[in-house]
């Protein structure tokens, strides 16, 4: 068992912090599903487990460096500990990388400041299609409660920083900036053929929405419509929505094409 004051255990102890997680250009994986996924993604530089995991996940923790309980408790950023923790490379491509690629979805959010619904988002897109998922500003996507919230999504698609300005100004994609007093319905766009071609959907914080320099901006502003009695829907949610929206329209689309 390594001891507390071993330099690998106290490395990663660091990692709980984001700014050592941008100058390592690591950060923190916990728990069975993120770390198998962290693994079939190669990610993995190095693996702590405590006895109990290694009875639990034989499989997973395989060659891993046991620790006490205590240590994992300290590796840990979430409520309860797993007791089985990756280290894996942080590894975010630029903006540019991602648009060369000729994306057909992208997801933008402006300072998200819940890192569940950080995480429930990157968990829907990945689920969706999306190409990748931009973050201006907001809670660390490598936050080990947002890391944990994926399931392991984080490590499927791309996850980067870039101002949300850049995605505005990209040739190609319609930009869709969600808002309660959006100009068109999202059932208009599926009824109009709108969520077909490329799109980047922008979703703002979590109690202030997009800025108004970002609304304007926008291709277009869109709604959510409500049948019912609630006031709205939050941001994961919404996010929800949206992207099925176009992942049902975009995949249709695919499949007379195919068929």
């Amino acid at each position: 068992m390594l001891s507390s004051s071993n330099a690998r255990l106290a490395a990663a102890r660091r990692l709980t912090s984001r700014k050592e997680r941008r100058e390592a250009g690591r950060f923190l994986a916990e728990g069975a599903q993120s770390v198998r996924e962290a693994l079939a993604a190669d990610a993995v530089l190095e693996l702590f487990a405590t006895a109990e995991a290694f009875e639990r996940h034989p499989e997973l923790a395989d060659g891993a460096a046991e620790i006490s309980p205590k240590d994992a408790v300290a590796l840990s950023e979430t409520v309860t500990p797993q007791g089985l923790v990756a280290v894996c490379r942080l590894s975010q491509p630029s903006l540019a990388e991602v648009l060369a690629r000729g994306p057909r979805l992208l997801v933008s959010l402006v300072e998200p400041n819940e890192p569940g619904n950080l995480g429930t988002v990157i968990r829907t897109a990945d689920a969706a299609g999306a190409d990748a998922v931009v973050l201006d500003g907001g809670v660390d996507p490598y936050n080990g409660k947002v890391v944990r919230a994926t399931a392991g999504s984080l490590f499927h698609l791309p996850v980067l920083s870039a101002p949300v300005g850049e995605l505005l100004a990209a040739d190609g994609l319609a930009t869709l900036a969600t808002t309660g007093g959006g100009t068109a319905g999202l059932d208009e766009l599926i009824a109009d053929g709108t969520l077909t071609g490329p799109t980047a959907w922008l979703f703002g914080n979590e109690a202030r929405g997009l800025p108004e320099d970002v609304l304007r901006r926008a291709g277009r502003t869109v709604r959510v419509p409500i049948y019912g009695r609630a006031e709205s829907l939050n941001l994961a949610a919404t996010a929800a929505v949206c992207l099925y929206g176009s992942a049902l329209a975009q995949n249709a689309r695919t499949d007379r094409r195919t068929a």
